[in-house]
């Protein structure tokens, strides 16, 4: 008896190495990090940092999939859909908790079918107008626009964005009409503004200089305090809104059923990426700051988000069909 049992125990031992490979140790092959987003944005700035911190941490290619459209409903599909398995990924803004408040059918289950990961990193936005526009101070562009034959234009990048939300709150708050125009994402919006063929866009701007060059002209920043990278820039509420306040946000989610182990190693290695110097230098290059945390907490978070903008959702009537 004592013979079989050892025996036993030593073909289980035997067998171990080879269960282990065939199970395999995660990551095995490429991660695909679905971007919602079109390139030269935020979001597809912040997703490849991450991805090559996640690289060069594992050994294991990350594919960046820039899948922009319907503010990330797009790419929310297609990462919904995947396998739960963590060679499927995405760096989500906003929108993501947005949009089951917009959109009044999903292809997909907008809080279930989903695993938050860890939230990267919050930004302060610029009120941002072109400087043929004939303001110089948020006061100035609030009185052009109740004075305005027709109402002034904003840009986002889509529907239910940070940057029409931001937009949204603003004209809500300082009882204006203004036109939304949604783009492809937030850098395409930025670039019509620069181009002279919007009159504001509330963004973080994708760098610095284009505030410091003079391409575009800076009236206020959307954070409850000044932003330490434009100290001479008021806040919204400083300059003539009184308790504004929007901030936008990225984080890193998979799909619903990912494996426990899965979770914690993406977890802790994305806590690591935000703390890597790759991806605090492209958070910091847009004025942002950067976060890290949890499942839990970034799960809480955006919770937290959806409710927070329930109502102006409602009040602007922000719904797609």
């Amino acid at each position: 008896m004592k013979r079989s049992v050892f025996l036993k125990g030593v073909a289980a031992a035997a067998l171990a190495p080879a269960l282990a490979r065939a199970q395999g140790a995660y990551p095995e092959k490429q991660i695909r990090m679905v971007i919602p987003f079109s390139p030269g944005g935020t979001t597809d700035l912040l997703a490849r940092a991450v991805g090559q911190h996640l690289q060069e941490a594992w050994g294991q290619v990350v594919v960046a999939d820039n899948r922009a459209g319907a503010n990330g409903v797009v790419a929310g599909d297609i990462v919904a859909k995947a396998p739960g398995d963590g060679y499927t990924l995405s760096t989500v803004a906003m929108g993501h908790a947005i949009n089951p408040l917009i959109y009044k059918k999903l292809p997909y289950d907008g809080v279930n079918d989903f695993t938050p990961i860890s939230l990267l990193a919050t930004f302060p936005q610029l009120v941002l107008v072109h400087p043929s526009l004939p303001v110089k101070t948020l006061a100035e562009l609030i009185d052009l626009a109740r004075k305005s034959p027709k109402p002034l234009n904003y840009g986002s990048g889509g529907n239910g964005s940070s940057q029409h939300l931001a937009g949204a709150l603003f004209a809500h708050m300082a009882g204006l009409t203004m036109t939304h125009v949604a783009y492809k994402g937030g850098n395409p919006a930025q670039l019509d503004l620069m181009a002279g063929n919007l009159d504001l866009v509330i963004i973080q701007p994708n760098s610095r200089e284009v505030v410091t060059s003079g391409k575009l002209r800076a009236l206020a920043v959307s954070s409850p305090q000044r932003s330490p990278d434009y100290p001479d820039v008021p806040t919204v509420s400083e300059a003539g809104v009184p308790g504004y306040q929007s901030v936008a946000w990225y984080g890193l989610v998979g799909p619903k059923n990912m494996p426990d182990a899965v979770l914690k190693k993406l977890s802790e290695e994305t806590i690591r990426a935000v703390a890597a110097p790759g991806v605090r230098a492209v958070i910091a290059t847009s004025g942002g700051v950067a976060v890290g945390g949890t499942p839990a907490e970034f799960a809480d978070f955006i919770a937290a988000e959806r409710k927070r903008y329930e109502t102006i959702v409602r009040e602007a009537g922000m719904t797609v069909d």
